[in-house]
């Protein structure tokens, strides 16, 4: 269960909320460009863009849910069960193993369109990490300052489309949320017009009833309704204080308190984390679940050129300043 986002204001915004029952060993990784990075099923990258955002490490490999390359292009991952597939076979040639994908789009591409004919072109096989990391069912939100793109890997392919909303949650498929939005055309930041009987006198009894209607739930498809209802109105300043505060502002509409979602299990989702992301300057931005003090991590050019990754524990502990009356 997660959101992606993307914003633009002077600049490209990205980042998204992650949704979990459980710890996964996240931290924020910068990859820089001359740590190899080794696939399965075809070459490595030697080289490559350098790469910030949040990761598992594991056996000294990154395992991204998210992240930008040092060109602008955002990559990340989003829980697609029941309908994502990766063919467990395949004839040979060069393929890519899920977790490898965004390590490699996001090494090897320049533009957001050039990650999207990368997942086209090179197949996907279900080979998990080893043997008791199952392999996590996922769709991709792609996006650079150019535009946004989701890609799902179905059972009968992958297929691609263009985003114009700059929104992804989980299922349905990404079709679903585009024309489900059609439900909700009528709704308005601004106060609504009495249609019902203009000869009543029928005065509005407080603020934001243009917005009655928009679900309230945690599900994928309300969660995509009102975080694009939320963007599609959004207004800021133009710059970096103010664009990151709205960002994490759009994600608190639809992010998950502990109690409110239950899990077929009998635990609790929550939005372990959030991240913004300045596409045009690599920093990362994040607050956790017990943190809501915003920590950003820099993808410096220092970083960038260096062979070794570069990991930052979160921080995790709440902060509470008392000012004396």
């Amino acid at each position: 269960m997660c959101t992606s986002l993307v914003l633009t204001t002077l600049q490209t915004y990205t980042g998204r909320n992650l949704d979990l029952e459980y710890d996964f060993g996240e931290r924020v990784v910068i990859t820089p460009r001359q740590f190899p990075l080794n696939f399965r099923s075809m070459p490595g990258l030697k080289t490559h863009q350098a790469i910030i955002g949040m990761a598992r490490v594991a056996e000294g490999y990154p395992l991204y849910a998210e992240g930008v390359n040092e060109a602008g292009v955002y990559l990340a991952g989003l829980h697609f069960p029941g309908n994502a597939h990766y063919p467990q076979t395949w004839k040979g040639g060069a393929a890519l193993a899920p977790w490898e994908l965004i390590p490699y789009l996001l090494g090897s591409c320049e533009t957001a369109a050039q990650a999207v004919e990368g997942i086209k072109r090179i197949p996907l096989l279900g080979v998990p990490f080893r043997p008791n990391m199952p392999l996590a069912p996922l769709h991709w939100h792609i996006a650079d300052r150019r535009g946004a793109f989701v890609a799902e890997p179905m059972e009968e392919g992958v297929r691609v489309y263009s985003d114009p909303v700059g929104v992804l949650t989980n299922n349905p498929p990404f079709p679903f949320h585009l024309a489900n939005l059609s439900q909700y055309r009528g709704l308005s930041a601004a106060q609504p017009d009495n249609t019902l009987n203009p000869a009543l006198e029928l005065p509005p009894f407080g603020q934001g009833m243009g917005a009655m209607g928009l679900p309230g739930d945690w599900s994928p498809a309300s969660r995509y309704v009102r975080a694009a209802f939320c963007k599609a109105n959004s207004v800021c300043s133009p710059d970096e204080a103010h664009s990151v505060s709205q960002f994490f502002h759009l994600l608190e509409a639809v992010a998950m308190p502990r109690g409110a979602v239950r899990t077929s299990g009998g635990r609790w989702d929550i939005t372990r984390y959030s991240c913004c992301i300045n596409a045009d300057t690599g920093t990362y931005y994040y607050r956790t679940y017990r943190n809501c003090a915003v920590t950003a991590v820099a993808l410096t050019e220092e970083r960038r050129r260096g062979e070794r990754l570069l990991e930052f524990p979160l921080e995790d502990s709440l902060r509470l300043a008392w000012q004396e009356s």
